[in-house]
């Protein structure tokens, strides 16, 4: 007995260790390149503490150790990874993370822990449970395990439930808010989730009769795509834990998608608390093997990505200068930024001019309530932004108004170093003004329509659907098809198949021809060796063309619902190329929605 209260003792002091060396790193800046010195430390720790609990795990449940215990290990972790997925991007960790979750999961540690309603310590305990499969669906999520997701989801609720049951004077709304959000994400998301991944895919991203030209193609300066910062606040937008829909879509836009199976066979445990039989190998629950890289070899890393959920100015700004100041030579940095222009304005409120039949659209348009509703626009052609009243992007509720507005000048800074910036906005436009102010390095810049619009109002409410311009940077065919109104489920897998070969077959085309012509200017040819910003590139032209053919065929003046890019792209492949209009006919006679556009030969 006293030689199972000594392993009990030692056991204790690791665990106590390796929390305190947990609490170092769990709130240390999700951003900047270097890395915290102190994360191997923790690993250290917790492979060394998981190590002796598996050598000694039975004298440990003599000595009382709980199966939530050991949950509680190896969910800390599963965090662990996690953590390093977000701070590196590296696929590996996530997977590893899921490989620790999945495994907590079908041994069931956290579940049988029965006791008085009147007990604390039980109440921390389903506590702990809720939180293991709240961080349990994120990460199922990012890696659309959608069965998977919905067998969380079930859990999750019937958890929930049982602790409302057991616990009736606890307040439980912050869980009862996760239930309710993972409910609207899937509601919006579920379906992509079920055609196509989001991430690069060479089955379907890659075109084989424009690769050669792709290969070939040289500019006089290549910049490598490494770093990332997205971040998106709208009022009430779907979002689940610290992932609004349109930075999941984002983030996964810009990752490889790994191919094969990322983990070995599944754990095998004994029906005691005993030993565990392992046949996982080095990649399993037992061991922690940082070194082992289950993705596809064959694959690029992912750029490193920096999520930023509801900063406040200075926050952002900090963010976006340590990732410029650890930026690699000759790499550039994209900046994914989603906000409403206006200070207080609920979603709702931005799309309510897009809420209306096809029919009626024409003439709402030139409504003096309508004209009143949409964002100003200030004369800053010239000088710096921040003199100009209402041209900023809302970045979030908290604090003054002052700290939550971005205004374009606050970003020109930051033009010594190559820029990609993605403004997804009412108030996109403002930001036009940094093209010409650069103060070093001259940046790419798309910036969405003014106001979105849709063919009836199915689509329109962003606080339901996500963003529009983001959808179609992301997933653009699922975005055709709700700015037409189409049922993705009520189309035909034939109908839908012959509309996504038109699609990789019209990018196929254009890839060629921005690789071959001869006035592409250098912003736009330094970038495109990269496969995600030609990838931006490609689908930025395809969603101006689609929305320029729609908006004509409703009124004269289009200009509010046209996304634009600065510097210009060439004219091969503007909104009235005919290469291009072909495409986009193409694809509305397979939906039977060619009326719907102002093509030049109607």
């Amino acid at each position: 007995m006293g030689d199972s209260t000594d392993v009990a003792k030692t056991f204790r002091d690791l665990v106590e260790s390796a929390d305190r060396k947990f609490a170092r790193v769990r709130d240390v800046q999700p951003y900047g390149r270097r890395q915290h010195a102190y994360f191997h430390k923790v690993f250290k720790a917790y492979t060394k503490l998981w190590k002796f609990q598996q050598e000694n795990r039975k004298k440990l449940v003599e000595a009382g150790l709980q199966r939530w215990e050991i949950g509680e290990i190896a969910s800390r972790i599963g965090q662990l990874y996690f953590g390093q997925y977000m701070r590196t991007c590296q696929a590996r960790f996530l997977f590893e993370c899921y490989v620790f979750y999945e495994a907590i999961l079908n041994r069931g540690y956290f579940e049988g822990t029965k006791g008085s309603p009147k007990d604390m310590n039980l109440l921390g305990l389903r506590y702990k449970e809720l939180r293991f499969y709240a961080r349990f669906l994120v990460v199922a999520l990012l890696l659309n395990r959608l069965e998977m997701v919905h067998v969380l989801v079930d859990r999750f609720k019937a958890i929930l439930d049982d602790c409302r049951a057991t616990f009736p004077e606890t307040n439980f709304k912050e869980w009862k808010q996760v239930v309710q959000e993972i409910a609207r994400f899937l509601k919006v998301d579920v379906t992509l989730m079920n055609t196509r991944p989001l991430r690069y895919c060479a089955l379907y991203d890659s075109h084989p009769t424009s690769q050669p030209y792709v290969a070939r193609f040289h500019a006089n300066r290549v910049l490598k795509f490494q770093d990332a910062l997205l971040t998106s606040y709208h009022r009430n937008e779907v979002k689940f834990t610290e992932f609004t829909l349109n930075t999941f879509r984002m983030l996964q836009c810009l990752e490889w998608e790994p191919s094969g199976s990322f983990y070995q066979e599944r754990l095998v445990e004994s029906s005691d608390n005993g030993a565990l039989n392992d046949r996982s190998g080095p990649s399993g629950l037992i061991d922690i093997n940082l070194a082992v890289d289950m993705t596809d070899r064959t694959l690029p890393p992912n750029p490193k990505k920096t999520i930023l959920y509801r900063p406040s100015t200075t926050q952002l700004l900090a963010a976006i200068a340590m990732v410029c100041e650890e930026l690699p030579p000759d790499s550039i940095v994209l900046i994914y930024l989603s906000g409403s222009g206006k200070f207080g304005r609920t979603v709702a409120s931005q799309t309510k001019a897009s809420r209306t039949s096809m029919a009626s659209l024409d003439m709402k348009f030139r409504t003096h309530e309508h004209e009143k509703s949409l964002p100003e626009v200030p004369n800053c052609d010239k000088g710096d932004s921040t003199d100009c009243s209402g041209n900023y992007l809302w970045l979030g509720p908290r604090g003054s108004a002052g700290s939550n507005m971005l205004y374009p000048g606050d970003i020109i800074p930051f033009t010594r170093k190559p820029l990609f910036l993605i403004i997804d906005s009412d108030n996109s436009h403002a930001f036009k003004v940094i093209h010409g102010e650069e103060r070093g390095e001259r940046a790419a810049l798309l910036l969405s329509p003014s106001r979105p619009v849709f063919r009836n109002q199915s689509g329109a409410d962003l606080t339901q659907n996500g963003s529009q311009f983001t959808f179609f940077l992301t997933a653009p065919l699922q975005a055709f098809c709700q700015l037409l109104g189409l049922s993705q489920c009520g189309e035909s897998t034939d109908v839908y198949s012959k509309a996504d070969n038109i699609l990789c077959t019209a990018f196929s085309e254009w890839e060629e021809m921005l690789c071959t012509t001869t006035d592409l200017d250098l912003v736009w040819a330094q970038v495109l060796s990269d496969a995600f910003l030609r990838r931006l590139i490609l689908r930025f032209i395809f969603c101006r063309s689609v929305l320029f053919l729609f908006c004509h065929s409703l009124d004269g003046n289009c200009d509010q619902c046209r996304p634009n890019c600065l510097p210009h792209l060439p004219e091969s492949v503007s909104s009235n190329s005919e290469v291009v209009q072909s495409s986009v006919r193409q694809l509305a006679n397979i939906f039977d929605v060619a009326d719907c556009f102002n093509f030049k030969d109607k």
